[in-house]
C-alpha cells in the first residue's frame, strides 16, 4: 500500500498513499467523466494515471535524496547573489521538461490541458518529496493564470509563454514593512511614464520565491498605487514588474531595478527563499500595468484564491504525510505489551497495537483524508466554474468556491499541523529528531495557517463578506449541497448515526450563522466578531463531516460488492475514520456555538494592561 524509497539518511520515507489517492479521483470524485468536456477529450484514465506516475517518478529520484539537504541548507545571499543548493535546479527542470509545471495550461501555451484536480495528485508527491521546492513552480503558475485572465495578448505573449516554458518564474509581491496583510495602506508608488508603461518604487517583504538562480528571470506581480489614485484597497493597480527587462527579440535585457534587499530565515519551508526586495532605488523599476488602473486588487485576487487552495494542499498533503509515515513507524516498532498481558517475558507488541496510538492514528486519518477530500473539491469546483457543460452549472460551481475558499485554505492548514504534531507523538523521541520527516512536515506546515490570509483574516472574510454576500448565495448553495447528501443517505441503514449527527450540526449552524449575523447588525461589531475563528472552525468542521459521510457513502457501497480483501481492509479503514470524526470532533461544533450565541466577551473584555 505503501510507496517505501530510501531518503539521503537511510531513512525510510512514505509518500502518499496511491490507493487513496484513486480512491479521490476516481471513486468520491469520478475524474473519469471529465473526460467528456470537450477541453480533456485527448485524456483518458490511463494519461491522467501516466501523469501522477510520472510526478511519483520525479519525485522520488530528483527531490527526494535531497529533501533533508534542502531543509538544512537554507538559501544564503553574498550581498549580490542568492545561492541554494545545486541539486534543486535540475529537479525543478525535470518538472518542467516532463510538462507537469504548466499541466493545466492550454496546449497553445506549452501546456498539457490536464484537469486541475489531476494535476493536484500529481504535484502532491513532488510537493511531499520535495517541500516547499514546488512552490517556485506552484507560484509561476498561479501568476500565469492571473495574467492569462486580465493582461493583454502582448504581455500573455512576453511573459506568460516564457513561465510556461520553464524559463522565467513569477512571484506575487503585496506585503509591506509597514501595513503587514493591510493593503489599503501600501505605499508603493507608480508614475506613468510617456511610453505607457510606469516607473515603480517602494519595498516589499515575505516574497516568496523573490530572489534565486533557478530561471532565466523573475516575473514580478507587484500591487501599488499609480500617484493621484484613491486612497485605501480601491486606488490599487496591478503591474508586471520582471527582474530583467526583456529585448524585442526575447532575450534577456538590462537589470529593471529588483534589488534583493535581505532573505528571511524560517522555522520550515527552506527550501524556497523568503525576500525582503527593493524596487526602483535609482530611476524606478519598469512596470507594465495589467488590466486597468486602480482595479488591481480585483486582479490579484485571482492568483490570491489560486493561492489560498494551493496553502490548503499544501497542508493536507503534509498531514497525509505525516500519516502514512507515523503508520508504517508504528506497525513496525516493537515496544510494550498490552495492560492485558501479564507476562513480563512475552514479546513486545508493536506499538500500534496500543489503543492510544490507535487514536492518534485515527485523528491524523480523519484530519488528513478529511482535509484532503476538501482540497481536491475546491480543485474540481475551480476546474467547474471554467469547463462545466453548461452556463448555469459553472455559474454554481463559482458560487460554492468563492463562498467555501476561506474554509479550503484554513481548516487544512489548522489541522493540518495538529495531524504532524500527532505524528511527531507516535514517533516519540524518534519523531523529534530530524533523523525521521515528522518534525520536517510539521515545521513546513507551520506556516500555512499564517500566510495567504491568516486564520483570523480568513474567518472575517467569511462571516463578514461570504455569508451575507449576494443575499447568501454561497452560504444557501453550501447547506442545500449537505441537504442532498443527507437525502441520498438515507438509504444507506449503517450510515443512520452520521445522517442524524450530521443534520443537527447543520442546524447548530444555521442557529449560530443567524445569531452572529444580527449580533453584527445590532451590537459592538468588534465584539460580534471576537470569536470569527470558531464560527470558521465550527463551519470547517460541518464541511469536513460532510465530506466525510460522501467517503461512508463510497465505502459502504464498496463493501457491500465484497472487495477483496486489501480493498476490503481499505474501506472498512475509511468507516472507522468517519466514525471518529463524528463521535470526537463534531461534538466539538456545540462548544462553539454556545460561544458565539452569547457573544462570549472572555477575549474582548481582556485589557492591554492586564497581559
Amino acid at each position: 500500500m505503501f510507496n517505501l524509497v530510501k531518503e539521503e539518511n537511510n531513512m525510510p520515507a512514505t509518500l502518499m498513499n496511491q490507493r487513496d489517492i484513486e480512491f479521490m479521483l476516481y471513486e468520491l470524485f469520478d475524474s473519469e467523466s471529465l473526460i467528456t468536456r470537450t477541453r480533456y477529450q485527448d485524456h483518458d484514465r490511463h494519461t491522467f494515471n501516466e501523469v501522477i506516475n510520472t510526478a511519483k517518478a520525479i519525485a522520488e529520484k530528483h527531490f527526494l535524496p535531497i529533501r533533508q539537504k534542502l531543509d538544512t541548507h537554507q538559501p544564503t545571499f553574498d550581498g549580490k547573489k542568492v545561492h541554494l543548493i545545486p541539486e534543486l535546479k535540475p529537479a525543478i527542470v525535470a518538472v518542467n521538461e516532463s510538462g507537469i509545471g504548466s499541466a493545466t495550461a492550454d496546449y497553445d501555451l506549452g501546456g498539457m490541458q490536464l484537469p486541475p484536480i489531476i494535476a493536484s495528485a500529481a504535484g502532491a508527491y513532488l510537493s511531499v518529496a520535495g517541500g516547499v521546492g514546488m512552490g517556485y513552480n506552484m507560484l509561476t503558475s498561479a501568476n500565469a493564470n492571473l495574467l492569462e485572465a486580465h493582461a493583454s495578448e502582448a504581455l500573455i505573449d512576453k511573459w506568460v509563454k516564457p513561465m510556461r516554458e520553464g524559463r522565467f518564474m513569477g512571484t506575487m509581491a503585496m506585503t509591506e514593512p509597514g501595513s503587514g496583510s493591510g493593503l489599503g495602506d501600501l505605499s508603493t508608488k507608480a508614475i506613468k511614464t510617456e511610453d505607457g508603461n510606469y516607473r515603480i518604487s517602494g519595498n516589499k517583504i515575505f516574497i516568496s520565491g523573490g530572489d534565486h538562480d533557478l530561471s532565466e528571470n523573475i516575473v514580478h506581480l507587484v500591487l501599488a498605487r499609480v500617484q493621484g489614485a484613491p486612497k485605501g484597497v480601491k486606488g490599487i493597480s496591478l503591474f508586471v514588474v520582471p527582474k530583467y527587462l526583456v529585448n524585442d527579440d526575447g532575450l534577456i535585457g538590462a537589470d529593471n531595478e529588483v534589488s534583493l534587499a535581505g532573505l528571511f530565515h524560517k522555522m520550515g519551508g527552506r527550501a524556497q527563499t523568503s525576500t525582503a526586495l527593493s524596487f526602483g532605488e535609482k530611476n524606478g523599476s519598469v512596470g507594465y500595468l495589467v488590466g486597468e488602473e486602480n482595479c488591481g486588487l480585483k486582479y490579484m485576487f485571482h492568483m490570491m484564491n489560486e493561492a489560498r487552495i494551493m496553502v490548503g494542499t499544501s497542508a493536507a498533503v503534509l498531514a497525509v504525510a505525516g500519516y502514512q509515515y507515523s503508520v508504517d513507524y508504528a506497525k513496525n516498532r516493537p515496544q510494550g505489551r498490552l495492560p492485558s498481558c501479564k507476562d513480563p517475558m512475552s514479546p513486545m507488541v508493536n506499538i500500534i497495537e496500543h489503543a492510544d496510538v490507535k487514536r492518534m492514528l485515527l485523528a491524523q486519518k480523519a484530519y488528513a483524508e478529511g482535509a484532503l477530500s476538501l482540497v481536491l473539491y475546491g480543485t474540481q469546483l475551480s476546474d467547474d466554474s471554467h469547463t462545466a457543460l453548461t452556463i448555469e452549472q459553472r455559474e454554481y460551481a463559482h458560487t460554492l468556491l468563492d463562498f467555501l475558499t476561506p474554509i479550503i485554505k484554513t481548516w487544512p492548514s489548522e489541522y493540518g499541523p495538529k495531524a504532524n504534531s500527532l505524528a511527531i507523538q507516535v514517533l516519540g523521541g524518534h519523531g523529534y529528531i530530524n533523523e525521521h520527516p515528522v518534525e520536517l512536515f510539521y515545521r513546513d506546515n507551520r506556516l500555512n495557517p499564517i500566510h495567504e490570509g491568516t486564520t483570523g483574516i480568513q474567518s472575517l472574510d467569511l462571516i463578514t463578506r461570504k455569508v451575507p454576500m449576494n443575499k447568501m448565495k454561497g452560504y444557501l448553495a453550501t447547506l442545500d449541497e449537505i441537504d442532498k447528501t443527507i437525502e441520498q443517505v438515507k438509504k444507506y441503514p449503517s450510515l443512520n448515526e452520521f445522517i442524524e449527527q450530521l443534520a443537527a450540526a447543520v442546524e447548530t449552524l444555521k442557529v449560530t450563522t443567524q445569531a452572529v449575523l444580527t449580533s453584527m447588525a445590532t451590537q459592538n461589531i468588534d465584539l460580534a466578531l471576537a470569536n470569527s475563528v470558531k464560527y470558521l472552525e465550527l463551519f470547517g468542521h460541518v464541511i469536513i463531516a460532510w465530506l466525510w459521510l460522501k467517503q461512508g457513502v463510497v465505502a459502504t457501497k464498496a463493501l457491500a460488492e465484497k472487495p477483496h480483501q486489501e480493498d476490503e481492509f481499505f474501506y472498512q479503514g475509511k468507516l472507522q475514520a468517519l466514525q471518529y470524526f463524528y463521535r470526537f470532533e463534531l461534538p466539538e461544533t456545540t462548544l462553539w456555538s454556545n460561544l458565539l450565541l452569547s457573544s462570549d466577551s472572555t477575549s474582548y473584555d481582556m485589557q492591554v494592561e492586564w497581559f
